[in-house]
Formats: structure tokens, sequence, C-alpha cells
């Protein structure tokens, strides 16, 4: 029996084209359940329902979310990628109550995006999605915005597992111009974290001042600046203290855990190919059956 891995890198989670679809349709639901509020007019339905849509989406996106997992461990999650998703996603809902109450700080993003640029972009939204729901049991966070959390969480890991590789400009694997790729990618993708739970919060969160408050059916360039302004005086001291953590621990330990990573991933030999050769076909001097392991080289 030999067993090889493919020479491209080994993921846990391969998409296929159901996984893929399953990822379109719930992220385009998604764009369209925290993104509504600035795209729909007066004569919109779902402005006559300004104070129930949040809510709809709420019950909607949990749903969706299953889905999508149950789609992606379908094609191909075996016990190797359950076993490794467990472990990534306690330690990153054990991170991230350590600085969650002070400015923004979430150690748990680094350890996302450095999961998400290894394991690919199916597990990387897996993992983001589970990460969150178990830190909100761990935190006692559950609630109504929960789902949109982890829709964004998912997002996020899901888009460190689409930069370019290795080789394709980037330089040797766990290089300085990767960590410099991921902080890029880590700081902006924080902001972007923060702005899509803030368009849940802005619609639901009531008693706010006419200038920064959501107002149904105002032109889309004028909710546009309520939210900028919203933002700028709830949550931009919080989205730069996570861009900013994500920045420094990606740089300082990302280095020692991608290497860490990429070999637990060699290690567990996802998608092994394993061929049988009969007694006549073993190589001379060697005894027939051999097992043979050759792992991918990154």
């Amino acid at each position: 029996m030999s067993t090889h891995t493919s020479p491209r890198a080994a993921r846990p989670i391969r998409l296929g084209p159901r996984s893929v679809t399953a990822l379109i349709l719930v992220s385009v639901v998604g764009l369209f359940a925290v993104g509504w509020p600035l795209f729909a007019d007066a004569r919109s339905a779902v402005t006559d329902h300004a104070a129930d849509a949040p809510w709809f989406f709420a019950l909607l996106l949990p749903l969706l979310i299953a889905v999508v997992v149950a789609t992606i461990a379908d094609c191909g999650m075996d016990a190797k990628a359950v076993a490794m998703l467990g472990v990534l996603a306690a330690v990153g809902a054990a991170l991230r109550p350590l600085g969650a109450g002070t400015a923004g700080l979430e150690p748990m993003f680094f350890l996302m995006v450095l999961s998400g640029r290894v394991l690919g972009p199916g597990f990387g939204f897996v993992l983001g999605a589970v990460t969150m729901f178990a830190s909100a049991l761990l935190t006692g966070g559950v609630g109504p915005w929960m789902p949109t959390q982890m829709l964004a969480m998912g997002w996020f890991s899901m888009g460190a597992g689409l930069l370019p590789g290795p080789g394709r400009g980037i330089g040797r694997s766990g290089g300085r111009r990767e960590l410099l790729m991921l902080s890029a990618y880590g700081f902006v993708a924080a902001f972007a974290y923060g702005t899509v739970t803030n368009l849940y919060g802005w619609v639901t969160v009531g008693g706010m001042e006419h200038g920064i408050s959501f107002q149904p059916g105002a032109p889309a360039h004028e909710n546009l600046v309520r939210f900028l302004a919203y933002v700028l005086a709830t949550s931009l001291g919080w989205d730069l203290g996570r861009a900013v953590l994500t920045v420094v621990l990606t740089l300082t330990v990302g280095g020692p855990l991608l290497r860490a990573l990429r070999r637990a991933t060699r290690r567990a030999n996802f998608e092994a190919q394993v061929t049988f050769e009969g007694p006549g076909e073993a190589p001379r001097g060697e005894a027939p059956h051999r097992a043979q392991v050759t792992y991918d080289p990154e």
C-alpha cells in the first residue's frame, strides 16, 4: 500500500461545487441581512418592517450557516479535520475573553487569520463560525446579534484562506512577506468585521441621538453619514485596538505558529491518496505491501 499526498498544499476540506454554491448563497443573504439599512428606500417592503427585519435575519442566518457547515462536512470533512476544528475552536473561544473587555483587544482574531491561511477557505469559514458560537456560550454572549457575529467571523477566516499562496510573489512559506501580507489583511479585515457587526447594532439599538441613529426610509447617503458618525462615536477605538493587536501578534508569533499549523497539517496527511500493490509489484529487495508516506514539501 502506498500513501501519497497531493503536490499542492494539503487541506482538511476541499470545496466542491455544492460547498461553493452554499457559501455564495449564505454570503449573498448575509450581505443583504446586514447591509439593507443603507440601500432600502422609503418604498421598500423591508423599510416598512425596519423594527422586525433584524430579528427575522437573526433567525434565518443560523439556519443558513448550519446548511453551509453541513454541506462542507458532507463534502469530505473526516475525523482528523473534525478533531483539528475542535482544538482550534476551543483555543479561539478561550482566547476571546482574555481581552474582549479592554478596548476591543481580542487575540482570537490573529489565530483565525493564521488558521484560515493554512487550512483553506472552507475550513476557515467553518472554524470562524464555530469559534464565535463557542465563545458566545463561554462568555454568555448569546443573543440575536450572535448569528451576524458568526457570519462575519466566518468571512474573516475564509478571506485569509483566499489570499495568494507562497510562490506567487509572496516568498517562502512563513517568511516576512507572508507575515506582512497576513498582517495587512488582518488589519483591514478587523475593521470590516466591526463594520458588519455595527450595522446590526445600529438598527436595533434605540435611544441614540438623531444625528447617528438609523432613519428608516431616509436617502441612502444620509443614512450612510449617520452610520459613519455612529461608528466614530461608538466603536472606532474597539476596531482599532482589535486591528493593531492582530498585526502585533501576527508579526511576533505568526511565523512559529504558521509552521506549527503546517507541520500538524502534514502529519495529519489530509487528502492522502492510497494505492495497493500486490506482492509482485513491490520494489525489489523490499517487503510487499510497504507503506510509503510522502508529505507535501510546503
